[in-house]
């Protein structure tokens, strides 16, 4: 990091959200670029994964029925079912808990 000689900030200490709001609607991060310093950021593995599955329309129409009648999201439905068929092809297909694929 480079030696800069401390100066008061021109960004004024803010007593809420809403006003340090106003300020921002007001101005642009730029004005401050003299003031910007640099950081490290760690960013972490994503959560999870989205993975689109196309439906015919009656298969969807069964699958929001049968998550109407149990009273669970669709989606939760959805994942629920995908990874009890993961589950079972693992036991199926005899993988090794060794060999299995796992996210990293």
């Amino acid at each position: 990091m480079t030696d800069r000689k401390q100066t008061a900030s021109r960004i004024p200490t803010f007593t809420s959200i809403a006003e340090e709001a106003a300020f921002w609607d007001a101005h642009d991060t730029t004005e401050f670029e003299d003031e910007w310093e640099p950081v490290e950021v760690e960013v972490a593995q994503p959560l999870g994964h989205i993975l689109s599955v196309r439906l015919e329309s009656e298969a969807f129409c069964r699958l929001s029925a049968i998550a109407r009648t149990r009273d669970v999201n669709l989606v939760t439905l959805a994942q629920t079912w995908v990874l009890e068929a993961i589950e079972r092809a693992e036991a199926t297909d005899a993988v090794a808990p060794d060999r299995r694929i796992t996210a990293r």
